[in-house]
């Protein structure tokens, strides 16, 4: 009988440590399923750690790096939006901020990213996103606690309107290079 109740309370533990274990990897969040209601998804932005940096950039409290997928630096390196040309259907970049710290152990004190802020997205798709100028935007923002990211909207700063056109009214100040402000520095 003893030997029966040890038995009982070991496959319990393990149950219930399984239980647990399970119960983390699906806490676990899949930030490819989210989604800007009505617009654009994570997902379509999948690889976007790998594309090749177009430029840094630095503004207030936050430093970022905006990459391009293989059609976007294409695009630049073709001579757009300098050529007067636009973007072609299919280019996008990443845009990915963190907070700015200063590396007071390293020479010079320079300014680096610390904790990741946010991600934001633009896709051209002239069809998709034709009352936004031909482009879709998004914003994630990121939760360090929950190690987590959700759309951005209202509360955010600047505000989302929590759609694929957040990014629209900004971008007009630069209707003249097809609505995208960074530049690809010579290199």
């Amino acid at each position: 009988m003893n030997m029966k109740r040890r038995r009982l309370r070991q496959t319990v533990a393990v149950v219930a440590l399984l239980a647990v274990a399970g119960g983390a990897a699906l806490a676990a969040q899949d930030r490819y399923s989210l989604r800007v209601p009505g617009g654009l998804a994570f997902s379509e932005f999948r690889g976007y750690e790998t594309w090749q940096t177009i430029a840094i950039s630095q503004n207030g409290g936050t430093i970022e790096t905006i990459l391009g997928n293989p059609a976007m630096i294409a695009a630049f390196k073709s001579g757009i939006p300098g050529n007067g040309k636009p973007f072609p259907n299919g280019a996008k970049m990443a845009k990915i901020h963190w907070k700015a710290v200063k590396a007071t152990a390293e020479p010079g004190d320079p300014t680096v990213p610390g904790d990741l802020h946010d991600i934001d997205f633009m896709s051209k798709d002239s069809k998709r996103f034709a009352d936004s100028n031909g482009w879709g935007y998004a914003v994630f923002e990121y939760n360090a606690a929950s190690d987590t990211f959700r759309p951005g909207d209202q509360t955010d700063m600047p505000p989302q309107a929590h759609d694929a056109k957040c990014g629209a009214a900004c971008h007009t100040l630069a209707a003249s290079k097809d609505f995208v402000f960074t530049n690809y520095p010579r290199r």
